[in-house]
């Protein structure tokens, strides 16, 4: 089953089994028993020191997590493309952040040292790391690349 994903509805509760592939073509997946819209991950999760195991190593999804700070001016600038790809890849890859300001226990687990770190995750494994500010087309090739591993 690892291509779908489970959906849990916010309105009745049922736990839904969406095929990724429904998800890559634009559909908006709905619930199988009471039938309102589904929430899909187009927006990046703030991962924290508490939820990083919920969050990320329980994730059926990928994970690319965004290592950042609110001072660092080349984490303001990778932002606008965590967002959009947490828009393009949902259901592919679930989009994280995490301030290291605030929660360095994981920033240390991971020995993040420069910011901004996009650490690509599968079940709390590193699988990549992207280290600085970069195109979103070198992001997403990275990524890509990941994926097919």
């Amino acid at each position: 089953m690892a291509d779908t994903q489970l959906i849990d509805c916010p309105s009745c509760g049922a736990k839904n089994r969406v095929p990724l592939s429904k998800i890559a073509q634009g559909l908006q997946p709905s619930c199988g028993r009471c039938k309102e819209l589904l929430p899909l991950d187009s927006k990046p999760v703030t991962v924290t020191d508490g939820t990083f195991a919920s969050v990320v190593e329980r994730s059926p999804l990928p994970v690319l997590l965004d290592m950042w700070a609110s001072w660092c001016g080349p984490c303001r600038m990778v932002a606008p493309i965590i967002e959009e790809l947490a828009k393009q890849m949902a259901g592919r890859v679930r989009i994280g952040k995490l301030n290291v300001d605030e929660n360095p226990a994981t920033a240390a687990r991971f020995g993040v040292q420069s910011i901004p770190t996009l650490l690509v995750l599968d079940r709390g494994r590193e699988i990549d790391r992207i280290v600085g500010a970069q195109p979103k087309a070198v992001i997403v090739h990275r990524l890509e690349q990941a994926l097919r591993t």
